[in-house]
């Protein structure tokens, strides 16, 4: 699976997961705290984000393989600087660190599989940590869980808006009724994280 990543290609999806992890981490240090504090959220920020936000791009990557095209994630410099910058300065995180490029005409029904791909995986990567919200005992387990199950809802929330080059305006263009399941089930369970 790793011959199938170029050099290139993992210190571009290294670096954004870096990024997108600091962003993070700024928001939940925004009113102060101590170097072991840091240090924690920095983790927590590269468990949770990192994983969902690498996972996301990776199956992007592999579903167009599938089909048989090349794809290949590149990060894009300005807007991770945005990231970090916003959320140093406002506390808020807008993170789009980058893309997988498919190269291929892949068609409709291809392209809307391949961009479901990544919230379909965030969607999935909810389980596990709802399973750390629910049997994690309400400690250090359970906030693992928790901030991993409303970055992943979020992370699948967002790229299913049906606008500019998200993912939902992919599925929506290949199947309306996907479309529907996905954005649903993205938006319930973020709302239903945000109660927890």
């Amino acid at each position: 699976m790793f011959e199938r990543i170029p050099l290139r290609e993992r210190r571009d999806l290294l670096i954004a997961w870096l990024a997108i992890s600091i962003a993070f981490t700024l928001i939940y240090i925004r009113g102060g705290v101590d170097p072991i504090g840091l240090i924690f959220f920095f983790v927590l920020s590269l468990v949770t984000v990192g994983v969902a936000f690498v996972l996301h791009e990776l199956a992007h990557k592999f579903a167009a393989m599938r089909y048989g095209y090349w794809a290949e994630f590149k990060k894009d410099n300005q807007m991770l600087l945005i990231a970090v910058v916003m959320a140093a300065l406002v506390g808020v995180v807008f993170a789009a660190p980058g893309a997988t490029y498919v190269y291929g005409n892949a068609t409709r029904a291809e392209n809307g599989r391949i961009s479901a791909a990544g919230p379909v995986t965030n969607l999935l990567l909810c389980i596990p940590f709802a399973a750390l919200v629910f049997f994690g005992g309400g400690g250090l387990i359970a906030l693992v869980g928790l901030v991993g199950l409303r970055v992943n809802a979020m992370i699948a929330t967002f790229n299913m808006l049906p606008i500019s080059i998200l993912d939902g305006k992919k599925v929506l263009a290949w199947n309306p009724a996907v479309f529907a399941v996905l954005i649903i089930a993205s938006v319930g369970i973020l709302f239903w994280s945000l109660l927890l």
